[in-house]
């Protein structure tokens, strides 16, 4: 821990000493060099993500780069809000088992093959995302236990084709909530932060809009991605004809829906709805769901208890509220708007189609050096889009297309987001197979983003 907590202060105190470059505000380069350090100790993780961020606000404070005021805006930011209200929705799907039995349901109709069992675990996983902004929530507290049960009872007798099966449906479930993370805002807890960065830069991405965006490249990879797993990994066991009956067991046990499911289901769809047509009835996102949490107390749906003992939420808050503060004033401190001047003039002359392509795919595969989606955004989603719009790009469009691929390029590795330490740690698939499926992965994904997904945004006139 003290060789990371070194590294952090040492890459810190390196920025801070560098020469300050012409036109740049000292108190941007000393925020820089805190952000930078902040971000660093993120990865590096010598202390928890929370106390890492009381000490960057900490370190601006002591060195008087921001006051007291500056320092604590982010708490109050509506973004951070929605993420934490949404960490809140996502318990009560996992307490009042809406979640596994939507799963069970599903397993119950498609899951006599193997692929059945997949498509069938990504469905739970597509049902459950415009509600639930952590796909750790999705995919580690609803979907995981329940491919296990299927691993452990649902599959064959033959050991070397039942762990082949096992390893299939693992990346499938794994690959599913990569995508489904980029097709709505309150899908994966980065993409508030998102909305916000490219706000400061006076880009408006509304919950609609965004997953108007992406609802047809987004269901394309659904479908496609499984049968490329397939294609890679194929399963011992094409057929699981034992998994249907688990799954309907699972369902009698579990006895008809209960009170606390129904009202969880009836909040939730009415939350969505209000999201989807937010702008036409002059609704905040965050205020629709500060009123669904209060829905939930007041039904008994939640208790306080269970909001006080999320610890995960109140740590988000904490981190994701001061690395929403710094972008911020780095904004405002005239340090994004620096970066994109001195980097545009690179681009210019090859238009701005192979510019955004280029900038798009630089920005993709750096997330190899990243274990945080979160962090990757904090450090380059702002200046890349600076960049684009410099070279010509259109906003809406470049600011977007960052936006998927903030979600998409988690697909590379197993521990390009919290779900997959967690999947990988099963212990069903060799580090060689998942880092190879995620790179076959990332070639498909990009393929239908920017080839089916480029004409969708063309019909939309994102271009």
């Amino acid at each position: 821990m003290k060789q990371r907590l070194a590294l952090v202060f040492a890459v810190g105190i390196l920025i801070w000493a560098l020469p300050l470059p012409a036109d740049v505000d000292p108190k941007a380069w000393r925020l820089l060099a805190i952000f930078v350090a902040t971000v660093t100790g993120l990865i590096a993780k010598p202390l928890p993500m929370g106390a890492m961020a009381v000490t960057g606000i900490a370190a601006a404070l002591l060195t008087r780069t921001l006051t007291l005021t500056e320092a604590l805006t982010g708490f109050s930011n509506g973004t951070v809000w929605l993420v934490v209200s949404a960490f809140f929705i996502a318990a009560g799907f996992i307490k009042t088992g809406l979640g596994a039995r939507i799963a069970y349901f599903l397993v119950s109709l498609f899951g006599r093959s193997t692929l059945g069992v997949g498509y069938s675990l990504v469905a739970t996983d597509l049902i459950l995302a415009p509600a639930i902004p952590s796909n750790t929530a999705r995919a580690g507290g609803v979907v995981f236990p329940i491919l296990q049960s299927i691993i452990r009872t649902g599959l064959g007798d033959d050991p070397v084709k039942a762990r082949q099966t096992s390893a299939f449906l693992t990346l499938v479930a794994y690959q599913g909530t990569v995508i489904t993370s980029g097709m709505f805002i309150t899908s994966m807890v980065a993409n508030p932060l998102v909305v916000q960065l490219a706000g400061a830069q006076g880009i408006v991405i509304t919950w609609t809009g965004w997953a108007v965006a992406a609802i047809v490249p987004g269901l394309l990879s659904l479908v496609t991605i499984p049968l490329v797993v397939y294609a890679i990994c194929r399963p011992g066991f094409v057929k699981t004809p034992a998994a249907p009956s688990l799954a309907k067991a699972a369902l009698t046990a579990m006895g008809p829906m209960k009170r606390g499911e129904r009202l969880m289901g009836m909040i939730s769809v009415v939350m969505v709805v209000m999201w989807i047509f937010g702008t036409f009835l002059a609704l905040d996102t965050t205020a629709t769901a500060i009123m669904a949490i209060a829905a939930l107390l007041v039904t008994g749906v939640l208790t306080w208890e269970d909001l006080v003992g999320q610890p995960e939420a109140w740590d988000t808050f904490v981190w994701f509220a001061t690395l929403l503060m710094m972008a911020t004033f780095l904004a405002q401190f005239g340090l994004i708007r620096w970066f994109s001047d001195q980097v545009t003039p690179v681009f210019q002359g090859i238009g701005w189609i192979q510019g955004l392509i280029g900038l798009s795919l630089i920005y993709f595969y750096t997330h190899y050096f990243f274990a945080s989606i979160t962090a990757h955004v904090s450090a380059m989603y702002a200046p890349f889009l600076a960049v684009a719009i410099g070279f010509g790009a259109p906003p809406q469009l470049a600011a977007l297309l960052l936006a998927f691929f903030s979600s998409l390029f988690a697909s590379l590795t197993h521990f390009g987001t919290a779900t997959g330490p967690i999947l990988f740690g099963g212990g069903h698939v060799t580090l060689g197979t998942w880092w190879r499926v995620g790179l076959v992965v990332s070639f498909v994904n990009i393929a239908i983003w920017l080839g089916a997904g480029a004409v969708w945004w063309r019909v939309l006139g994102l271009w």
